[in-house]
């Protein structure tokens, strides 16, 4: 148990580092002359940075272990991407640092579930999957208020430098406590091949579509889309920003608490994940329809967001039955391959589209945005009606 909370706290980072930019929108817009669209590609490559290493982490962990997969990548693009953040001159050198801290957080929560897959009971897969993912969310806490504090009192580039120096330590925690378990062999599909095996089982096709969605609109609204929709209808400054992104951000924390258990009591994933997603809709077109709403309705739609959008953990249990045990680490890598991607490619073309707007600040600007998260998820779940479910406990796993 010590090497999953050493992962735990990898974890932490790995929220943190995908969510943060929202609260320092204001310093690096004032510093390095950063506008929307050079935010939402930082933000972007992170997510693209963390999904293209998916395939070279799940062979580590089929074939090297978590221990080592884990804690040397968490540690060198870590601490290098914090640092090169720190010293960033130029919108550039944020855009490459995000990509090191991306490659980082790859590897980080990929560990805990191989170790979840291989140790525990296919059963408890969501519940403790949910329940690391609340635990990693409080870097989205850390992210908010406590971040925009910080920042006040010690500047973004001595934070910055301050967390790299934390995930060194993180990083040897993970090397130090970690325990691989016994290696398993995968006939018919060793290193990249294997990923060509999974896309044949045909019950992912219509899992991977809502993957690839349903971590898009609560990750780019907490991450990226907060920070300069406050800012521009509300006036927000970074630190009534850092308030009121703590209030989504504890909210994801609590969703994915109470999502752990859902699958078991309802004996259903395919429904849970259904219900929550269609919330996550509901509210995301009521933003479409009123982008400016009293600042207590726009938290209150940020907070039913976050608790509705952390479907992530059961959604991964669905596709994560249909994967054979030897397959465990590439299977859900290439699920959360998709998942990460979806978010970064949601990032670039929500930049783009409110780039493109005569004024990007706008009311119409947001207006788009929202509407075009609300048609892209509309579409994911109607896909997904047609997925086989998986409830726990059943025999389903390697079937095609």
């Amino acid at each position: 148990m010590a090497g999953i909370a050493a992962l735990a706290l990898a974890y932490v980072f790995s929220q943190f580092y995908r969510s943060f930019l929202a609260v320092l929108t204001p310093a690096l817009t004032t510093d390095l002359g950063m506008d929307p669209g050079d935010l939402a590609l930082a933000s972007g490559i992170w997510f693209v940075a963390f999904a293209l290493m998916q395939f070279a982490v799940g062979i580590g962990l089929d074939r090297h272990g978590p221990r080592r997969t884990g804690g040397w990548i968490f540690g060198a693009a870590g601490a290098g991407g914090a640092f090169l953040f720190a010293a960033a001159t130029s919108p550039t050198g944020v855009v490459v640092a995000m990509a090191l801290l991306g490659i980082a957080g790859s590897p980080v929560l990929m560990a805990a579930v191989y170790l979840f897959a291989r140790r525990f009971d296919a059963a408890r897969f969501a519940i403790l999957s949910s329940w690391f993912v609340a635990f990693g969310n409080l870097g989205n806490v850390v992210g908010a208020t406590p971040l925009a504090a910080a920042t006040e009192a010690f500047g973004w580039r001595g934070v910055m430098v301050g967390l790299g120096v934390a995930n060194l330590a993180v990083a040897a925690a993970v090397l130090l406590l970690v325990r691989d378990p016994p290696r398993e062999t995968s006939p018919g599909g060793d290193g990249l091949s294997g990923y060509a095996t999974l896309l044949r089982i045909p019950a992912l096709w219509a899992i991977l579509p809502m993957i690839f969605l349903c971590y898009a609109p609560v990750a780019g609204i907490r991450g990226l889309w907060a920070g300069p929709w406050l800012a521009d209808l509300f006036d927000a400054d970074a630190l009534l920003i850092g308030r009121v992104t703590l209030w989504m951000a504890l909210a994801m924390v609590a969703g994915s608490v109470l999502y752990g258990p859902l699958d078991r009591w309802f004996g259903t994933r395919k429904w849970v994940v259904l219900g929550g997603n269609a919330l996550v809709l509901a509210a995301v077109v009521t933003l479409c329809a009123a982008p400016r709403p009293p600042l207590p309705a726009a938290t209150a739609l940020l907070v039913l967001i976050g608790v509705a959008g952390t479907s992530y953990a059961v959604l991964l249990a669905h596709g994560r039955a249909f994967v054979p045990s030897a397959f465990v680490g590439r299977g859900v890598t290439l699920l959360n391959f998709f998942s990460i991607s979806g978010v970064g490619i949601m990032q670039f073309v929500t930049g783009r589209i409110v780039s493109a707007r005569p004024d990007p600040s706008a009311l119409a600007g947001y207006r788009v945005l929202f509407a075009t998260y609300a048609l892209a998820l509309a579409a994911a779940l109607a896909i997904y009606l047609c997925s086989r479910d998986a409830p726990p406990g059943s025999a389903v796993s390697g079937r095609t």
